[in-house]
């Protein structure tokens, strides 16, 4: 009877990992629409947060995920699919804020400041959309149109 209720237990248990652990494997490839770029490593926002849209980019833009997603490298991460779990880019970029005014970086060292890595890449992709497309409401390229002011 004694090896009888431990075979049980067992069964119970590893029954019990595998559903957290099937669980978890969803859990992390939730893909929200809506993004708010807030992000922990800011203990104070000068500016209101900016939001991104998954759906907008993807389906009205046809914009692939290697646009904005990239390996240490740089390279872009073409074979993604929605609902990959991708790493936040702080993990990499991981100083908060901007480079420090008149500092002497190269362009490597800047984008290790988290905030001139998502303004890198957003600006120049939305620039290089507004230049190619000249559509008739442009994709926003000033501080004022991504961050707009905070309602009080």
């Amino acid at each position: 009877m004694k090896k009888q209720s431990i075979l049980t237990l067992a069964v119970l248990i590893l029954t019990g990992i595998l559903v957290i652990g099937i669980s978890g494997l969803y859990a992390g490839t939730e893909v929200e629409d809506v993004i708010n770029m807030e992000n922990k490593a800011y203990e104070k926002h000068t500016k209101s947060i900016a939001v991104f849209t998954h759906k907008k980019h993807v389906e009205d833009y046809k914009i692939g995920c290697g646009e904005c997603h990239h390996d240490e490298k740089g390279q872009p991460l073409n074979d993604l699919k929605m609902g990959d779990n991708v790493q936040n880019c702080i993990e990499c970029h991981s100083k908060p804020g901007q480079k420090p005014r008149k500092s002497k970086l190269t362009p490597k060292e800047e984008l290790q400041y988290h905030a001139e890595a998502i303004h890198d890449n957003c600006r120049g992709c939305h620039r290089d959309y507004n230049k190619k497309n000249k559509p008739e409401k442009k994709a926003p390229t000033s501080c004022s149109h991504c961050h707009p002011k905070k309602k009080k």
